[in-house]
């Protein structure tokens, strides 16, 4: 990842991309994507980081989840429901859950949930982009916002990311790490007009960006060594601290 540009933060609500990024002096603009490959070829020759709420890196034929989805879920506790493992490669190609589920369950052992099978298709376009275009895999990363909120927190958020205690609690929290944070929050939203996504979905997507900008901390892996599947791509989830939410083995 880059030393210079926009460090971008892109959370994705249903099939709206909600990207937030920053410059060296803060935060620069916000705006609203209709697919990966729209956002990649806004932000391919000028971003020095992209960090995306989308799996990168599939599971062919393992036993279980991947590890990093299972270290993040211990990470974040009480919101462990919103790591979701993505199906096995295999069974995001299938279009009926039921065949999905067979599939995924053949390939890991484990069975696929209905969320991961929605994101299905979000997650193979992210795939695709990740397999087709070796630039993206220099800018490109898997985050979390919850394992985000969490390492800047310093402990783990109480509350679900759509009520009013879950606004707050994050809101607070980039606060802590920005005093710019709320006004930038508020500009972020603003920019999303009548695009038909929340606020929750602004502040995912400014905890990505945050965690794409170099400030205090270092960008760390979940897990610290991670595994590559069989593209080649690294099975991991990324976040920001100054030191490591897991020790390596």
């Amino acid at each position: 990842m880059g030393d210079d540009g926009v460090w971008v933060g892109a959370h994705v609500r249903d099939d709206i991309w909600v990207a937030v990024a920053f410059d060296r002096s803060g935060f620069d603009h916000a705006d609203t994507f209709d697919g990966i490959g729209d956002l990649w070829f806004r932000y391919e020759d000028d971003a020095a980081a992209i960090l995306v709420d989308v799996p990168i890196g599939l599971i062919e034929e393992a036993e279980g989840d991947r590890e990093c989805d299972e270290l993040a879920r211990t990470v974040v506790g009480p919101r462990a429901d919103e790591i979701v493992a993505p199906p096995a490669r295999e069974a995001l190609r299938k279009r009926r859950y039921p065949v999905a589920n067979r599939t995924n369950e053949r390939a890991t052992g484990q069975e696929l949930s209905r969320r991961a099978f929605e994101l299905s298709e979000t997650i193979a376009t992210v795939d695709q982009l990740m397999r087709e275009f070796s630039g993206a895999r220099d800018i490109v990363a898997a985050a979390h916002p919850e394992l985000s909120f969490c390492a800047f927190a310093g402990e783990r958020m109480h509350h679900d990311r759509r009520t009013a205690g879950g606004y707050a609690e994050r809101l607070r929290t980039l606060a802590s790490i920005d005093r710019d944070a709320p006004p930038a929050v508020q500009a972020a939203a603003e920019a999303m007009g009548d695009a038909p996504v929340s606020t929750a979905d602004v502040l995912d997507a400014m905890a990505l960006a945050y965690t794409a900008l170099p400030h205090d901390g270092t960008l760390r892996s979940l897990p610290p060594q991670p595994p590559l599947d069989d593209n080649g791509l690294p099975m991991q989830i990324v976040y920001r601290a100054e030191e490591p939410l897991v020790e390596p083995e």
